[in-house]
């Protein structure tokens, strides 16, 4: 990667319909700690796409390997937690640009080798990958066709996990964090349509840990009028991937309604 300066990997699913022409192009955001592999091999998501003729690209969480100190420290900053930011500080700048990875870089990879529609594009993702999704949707109006997430972190500047991973890439000014917070994005959303669906598990150890905050992001969507369909999954569902397995369908449904030619 130019863009992070060191190598990177991505899982791609081509669908049937991709040997004969090109296809929509759906992103898949991972969460703290995942890989490229989370969501190939424990998702389940490959038969709805292959009905729906999506191609879906698995980037990876953060770059690997920069031998910046401190980054394997902790499993919540650094290594496998790159949140989806162009961090401004020391030493991460260099490396640490995955929010311009995710939005540039990566699809011009993808549509320079794979058959797929540059045109249509969507955005999913969980936990801190479901909170890349949402900023991404928001801070590039019409960019992507339909954004989704499970159990994202909605309010990353009011949580600890958004504190930390923040003021460590963005420095101490939270007034900066804003940029990167769906739910003070969604405050000044003035682009098209945009139809978000969230998924959270109702027994998710994170959510009662106050690192989630769905609520408030759903006020300032009620406040905005920008449509977004919350769905509080019942007890038993948590933040794994069980409960990304079992919802997964209608996700890649939900994008094929915008993605469809």
């Amino acid at each position: 990667s130019a863009e992070l300066k060191c190598k990177m990997k991505f899982g791609i699913y081509l669908p049937p319909k991709a040997e004969t022409g090109k296809c929509p192009v759906l992103y898949w955001l991972s969460g703290l700690t995942c890989t490229e592999q989370n969501f190939i091999t424990k998702a389940g998501f490959q038969q709805a796409a292959a009905e729906h003729g999506i191609i879906v690209v698995a980037p990876d969480t953060s770059p690997r390997g920069c031998n910046i100190e401190g980054e394997d420290e902790s499993w919540d900053f650094g290594t496998g937690a790159g949140f989806y930011v162009d961090a401004t500080e020391d030493p991460w700048k260099t490396n640490y640009r995955m929010y311009s990875y995710i939005k540039d870089e990566l699809p011009k990879l993808i549509n320079a080798n794979f058959p797929t529609d540059p045109e249509r594009m969507s955005i999913s993702g969980h936990s801190m990958g479901g909170h890349g999704a949402l900023i991404l949707a928001l801070k590039n109006p019409g960019k992507y066709k339909s954004v989704s997430a499970f159990a994202p972190i909605c309010n990353p500047i009011q949580c600890q996990w958004g504190k930390k991973a923040l003021g460590g890439y963005l420095g101490p000014d939270a007034s900066k964090w804003e940029a990167y917070d769906a739910t003070q994005l969604v405050k000044a959303y003035s682009g098209p349509h945009l139809d978000i669906l969230i998924d959270q598990g109702k027994d998710d150890q994170f959510l009662s840990a106050g690192q989630l905050l769905p609520d408030n992001f759903i006020a300032a969507c009620t406040e905005r009028k920008v449509p977004v369909v919350f769905r509080l999954q019942q007890a038993g569902y948590d933040h794994s991937y069980f409960f990304i397995a079992t919802f997964i369908k209608d996700h890649i449904k939900h994008h094929a309604k915008y993605l469809s030619a």
